[in-house]
């Protein structure tokens, strides 16, 4: 009876619950939007608000493959091989240029996250706290300045929502805050942007755009560790899809240009 009921509960949860599969599809869709905008259609602005939940669910990922990886030297060496075949069509897309050196394609950010992630798991592993404490220090500041003078899409403060889902994982209450307090500061007071004028509740607000990126949070909590449908090949192909789809609209956008 007592196995019944159990199986009950996680077949519910289930129901409930998002994969990392699911995750990545998800993101992959608002980040397609979001470069739709960017290229073809410029005046379809919702299309870059929707595409504001992306790069938060892919720094989650981040950690979260770092976490699961049986091998970080692979994983990093992933990222750096898909960083580097993504610059061209980055550029292509962004900067019109086969080499746009003032911006560069977002796994930069992601690679620069992990490796800061390696580096103070590394220290925390050999149960030194005040040790710990002072590499994340430096860590923090470092990526941060490395991601702005590198010019990294998202800058330093890509690097830092990074390292927010790396400090506050977990399904603790006071994990869950510090992700939205953490990526409140980020998206609404450090990269600001462009602010829509609302009206509720009878009085007039501004709504930040990059505030949307909050949002992300409802797919990402919906997340539980589960990962279900996995295979090499898809692997691959949700590696291959940010510089591939990049290249395909930069066809179609120089075809509709002509």
């Amino acid at each position: 009876m007592t196995t019944n009921k159990t199986n009950v509960s996680t077949v519910r949860l289930r129901c409930h619950d998002i994969s990392t599969a699911a995750l990545h599809i998800i993101a992959m869709l608002f980040m397609l939007m979001d470069h739709l905008w960017a290229t073809l259609l410029p005046a379809q602005d919702w299309l870059t608000c929707v595409g504001r939940v992306a790069f938060p669910i892919f720094a989650f990922m981040t950690v979260e493959g770092y976490f699961h990886t049986h091998s970080f030297k692979k994983y990093a060496q992933r990222l750096l091989v898909f960083a580097l075949l993504s610059e061209i069509p980055f550029d292509l897309m962004y900067g019109g240029t086969w080499f746009y050196p003032v911006h560069q394609n977002v796994i930069w950010t992601f690679l620069l996250g992990l490796s800061g992630i390696h580096l103070m798991e590394t220290v925390h592993k050999k149960q030194k706290p005040w040790a710990y404490v002072t590499v994340s220090v430096v860590v923090v500041i470092l990526g941060s300045v490395l991601g702005t003078l590198g010019m990294v899409d998202y800058y330093g403060a890509g690097v830092l929502t990074v390292f927010i889902f790396y400090f506050f994982r977990g399904r603790k209450w006071w994990c869950l805050a510090g992700q939205i307090l953490a990526l409140y500061w980020i998206n609404v007071k450090m990269l600001g942007g462009l602010m829509y004028p609302i009206r509720l509740f009878g009085m007039d607000m501004e709504l930040c755009q990059q505030g949307l990126a909050l949002l992300a949070l409802i797919p990402i909590w919906l997340y539980r560790g589960r990962q279900g449908y996995h295979s090499k090949a898809f692997q691959y192909i949700c590696y291959a899809f940010y510089p591939v789809h990049m290249l395909i609209l930069v066809l179609l956008l120089n075809y509709a240009n002509k």
